[in-house]
């Protein structure tokens, strides 16, 4: 009798528990200061990062299968210019080159996923293992050893197997997290005497909502108030799945840790006095962030978020919520599931609060109850949903650390596209994002946010989902253009490199020098890039030229 009790009075001290590390976190106290001098602590992991289906090409070599990106991309219309991953930057025949870029900076880890369908054609591990794909990344964390770099591993960077989605229809499926553990299982096998830091899923929010929700993204369905909801809770399930694997037949033999990679932009209260824009801007951050941290920290759904759902599905006549539920075994299994917590982020909004009526279309988006703004004076580099706002990131990180009991933290995705025409490798407006973004998580990690390590994104410009190559996060440039799809480092690069080499930002001085002597290099950067445009362009007019063959008069 009294362990009954017991049992049933835990979800009650979980949810004071909840409660209490909401409460922990301050909306109204905004610490907007200036530039801080100083450096991370010994050890601090600087480094870049990269997904197989942006960056490999290769999408039908050596017995890969295909992905639902591949089939995505070929469809007419989903892409801008209908650009394709087919070759992007050529990244699976161009490991020695990428990993001298690397060593140059002298990066202390790469971050890479592996193609679930280059080593698993039809997805499934008892159909045919494709060795030709173990020898790949085999070859990748072998030669990032020898360098003395850290690889850190993604499992699943969004490219499910197509054969996945047709047979079962993908994350909709629960059957995913048995396909998924035995892949992850396989990559553990192989690599996990090398490799110690996995990571599950790459931002699981856009998995969910832009493949199942919006369609703008693989396998492109709009299944609008259900979908996102359904997939996400197979995601959560799938890797609490492969956690408990590596934990109980692997983590004793390999000394390796498990975690996932949340993306999270930060919502900022219009009004910090106005306890309605408080409340919107909280369901913002948790309907983002709090969807997937928050059953993998704390057992369950944000309480927001099923109080919401839960509500908005009733007013529409349905008869349970369209927030799936987990089972009281299933909130102990996932719970817990976490080594370390990666944190990809970007940019901030300004959050109020919306009121949808009830009779408004189901969505994601409409069961939040909020309006997003941007400030126009945020920096805007030129693609029109990244603004620079770095006192955002800091926020963040104070949220994690309070809601999520002070996890160890790695930052697994970081950085700033741009969207341009021409040819510009001179980017001060990437290095200045660096250096804000990169001080105010010094910042955070003064206030005791346990940050470990940086990731830059990305190491190359790449195939960027739907915008295809339009929008570019590299370091280096990469000419797509070009059949060899050369490489040419930005200034960033350089500015970067001074960031590692000196683990943070020792003084005014030497860091005013940092932005002028990157600028400086560049510039004959610029200047051999043009020139290869030259040549090829010259070449495609040679080639071009109708052929004119002598004529001989018969005699």
């Amino acid at each position: 009798m009294q362990q009954h009790s017991v049992v049933r009075i835990c979800p009650f001290l979980l949810l004071a528990l909840c409660i209490f590390a909401s409460e922990d976190f301050d909306w109204t106290k905004n610490k907007m200061g200036s530039f801080q001098y100083g450096t991370f602590p010994s050890g601090f992991s600087w480094g870049a990062g990269s997904s197989a289906y942006q960056t490999e090409g290769a999408w039908d070599k050596d017995g890969k299968g295909k992905s639902i990106w591949d089939v995505f991309s070929h469809k007419r219309g989903k892409i801008h210019l209908n650009d394709t991953g087919d070759c992007s930057c050529e990244g699976y025949h161009k490991i020695k080159d990428d990993i001298a870029l690397m060593k140059d900076m002298k990066l202390n880890h790469y971050l890479f996923s592996i193609s679930w369908p280059r080593i698993l054609p039809s997805g499934i591990k008892n159909d045919y293992i494709n060795e030709k794909g173990i020898e790949h990344y085999d070859n990748l964390i072998n030669m990032l050893l020898e360098n003395r770099i850290t690889p850190i591993v993604t499992l699943y960077h969004w490219d499910l197997p197509q054969v996945l989605e047709e047979k079962y229809g993908g994350w909709q499926n629960a059957s995913m997290v048995n396909f998924f553990n035995d892949f992850a299982n396989l990559c553990f096998e192989r690599f996990g005497n090398r490799v110690k830091y996995w990571i599950t899923f790459n931002n699981p929010w856009s998995v969910a909502v832009e493949g199942y929700e919006t369609g703008e993204h693989a396998p492109g369905l709009k299944m609008r108030g259900t979908g996102a909801y359904n997939a996400a809770h197979n995601i959560i399930k799938a890797h609490a799945k492969v956690w408990h694997t590596y934990d109980a037949q692997w983590r004793n033999k390999q000394k390796g840790m498990v975690g996932i990679s949340l993306s999270a932009d930060w919502g900022e209260p219009v009004d910090i006095t106005n306890q309605r824009d408080i409340e919107a801007a909280e369901r913002y951050v948790q309907f983002y962030l709090g969807w997937f941290a928050t059953p993998l920290f704390h057992g369950d759904y944000p309480q927001i978020m099923k109080d919401y759902i839960g509500r908005k599905s009733a007013q529409q006549g349905l008869s349970s919520s369209r927030l799936p539920t987990f089972s009281p075994h299933e909130k102990s299994y996932v719970r817990g599931t976490c080594d370390f917590l990666g944190i990809s982020h970007i940019t901030t909004r300004y959050i109020t609060q919306k009121n949808f009526p009830s009779n408004h279309a189901n969505s994601y988006f409409t069961d939040r109850d909020l309006a997003e703004l941007v400030d126009p004076q945020w920096p805007d580099p030129g693609s029109e949903w990244l603004y620079s706002v770095p006192w955002g990131f800091r926020r963040l990180l104070s949220f994690v650390k309070t809601q999520y009991g002070d996890p160890v933290i790695y930052v697994t995705g970081n950085g700033v596209s741009e969207k341009m025409m021409c040819t510009e490798l001179c980017d001060d407006w990437r290095m200045q994002y660096l250096r804000d973004y990169i001080n105010e998580m010094l910042k955070a990690v003064k206030d005791g946010v346990n940050v470990k390590g940086y990731t830059a994104w990305s190491l190359l410009d790449k195939f960027e989902w739907d915008e295809g190559y339009s929008e570019r996060f590299g370091l280096y440039y990469v000419d797509f253009g070009s059949k060899n799809k050369p490489r040419y480092p930005k200034a960033s690069v350089q500015y970067y490199k001074r960031i590692i080499s000196s683990n943070g930002f020792p003084n005014q001085r030497e860091i005013e020098s940092w932005k002028r002597k990157a600028l400086e290099t560049c510039t004959s950067s610029n200047q051999l890039l043009a020139a290869a445009r030259r040549k090829s362009k010259e070449n495609k007019e040679h080639a071009a030229m109708p052929k004119v063959w002598p004529v001989h008069d018969e005699v």
